[in-house]
């Protein structure tokens, strides 16, 4: 959809961001806080004292109760690396780019939400675009996720990423509202 480009846009109008898929990425990497605990669970998951991704994902995809299993390990430490976060930031805004926020259920923690998105064709597109992400892969991307329509159902700002000039002047317009809300 155009996540990490538009985290880097609020970036720029000075905002703290926080990217739940690199504390993921922090938690799995060598000596990572999630590293003892995969390895408990699944040994072949860990190689050289990280996490192995794509260990992960043919575990994953061999075993229905996996992902289950993976994110109640990872969950927890993630919500404790994102309250780190806030707790540390000095911003006046925080931005938090949670892929799975709606599915995860805590939409409802959060001063407002902002809906990124994009036309099916143009997500299709990137997400292929990916080294190593097969049309298999992105199916299930999409079957773990609430569909676009929903999600903007739910939203306070919408973030069309079609273009990058239109995602700036969305990202402009939300930082406007929420320091002229804050002030």
């Amino acid at each position: 959809m155009g996540k990490s480009t538009t985290a880097a846009l609020f970036a720029d109008h000075g905002c703290a961001v926080w990217d739940a898929d690199e504390a993921v990425h922090r938690l799995y990497g060598r000596n990572g806080a999630a590293v003892d605990a995969i390895a408990r669970l699944h040994p072949d998951a860990v190689e050289g004292g990280a996490v192995s991704r794509p260990a992960l994902k043919a575990w994953i995809a061999k075993d229905p109760k996996a992902l289950g299993k993976i994110e109640a390990i990872v969950h927890p430490l993630v919500s404790a690396d994102r309250a780190a976060f806030l707790a540390d930031t000095q911003s006046d805004i925080a931005v938090l780019d949670i892929p799975l926020l709606f599915e995860g259920g805590t939409k409802d923690a959060f001063d407002a939400v902002a809906v990124v998105s994009a036309p099916a064709d143009i997500q299709r597109a990137r997400v292929l675009a990916r080294p190593g992400t097969t049309d298999a892969h992105f199916e299930r991307i999409l079957a773990n996720q609430m569909p676009d329509a929903e999600k903007r159902k739910h939203a306070d700002f919408i973030i069309e990423t079609c273009d990058h000039s239109s995602a700036q002047v969305a990202v402009s317009q939300i930082v406007k509202d929420i320091r002229a809300r804050n002030a």
